[in-house]
């Protein structure tokens, strides 16, 4: 069992009640779930063409969308932080003494082979155990 578990959410996914469900079943008495977004700003030359406003409205669209995925889920806190998905994920786990991650997961493609999907890149950097989720 572990006590500080971190949940990465892809908040368009449609993972996170199982993530939380597994994460819940894998946590020690007193222990604590993090449900982690990571919120990627507009890349690029995207970025110059997009209003300030609605990039806002679109990162508090995420806050809220975060709570409501977690409300009522006791022993679950709710972070979201700005940055490069799986970087943030590691980083996250490093400065918080996590002991497991519980991500969730597609089904491989072929370029998930070359490129390597969020979930792989973190089995391979993480600093903890990792149990990927994979809906059968």
């Amino acid at each position: 069992m572990y006590k500080s578990i971190l949940v990465p959410m892809a908040l368009d996914h449609g993972l996170s009640p199982d993530t939380l469900q597994v994460a819940q079943a894998l946590l020690a008495t007193g222990g604590l779930i993090t449900a982690l977004h990571v919120h990627e700003a507009p890349q690029g030359s995207v970025a110059a063409y997009l209003d300030k406003d609605a990039v806002r409205e679109g990162f508090e669209r995420a806050v809220q969308l975060l709570k409501d995925k977690t409300n009522g889920l006791e022993g679950v806190t709710p972070e979201i932080v700005k940055g490069h998905t799986y970087r943030s994920i590691i980083d996250y786990a490093m400065a918080n003494d996590i002991d497991c991650i519980v991500i969730g997961s597609h089904r491989p493609g072929f370029s998930d082979y070359l490129l390597g999907s969020t979930a792989a890149r973190v089995v391979r950097h993480a600093p903890c155990a990792v149990h990927v989720y994979r809906r059968t």
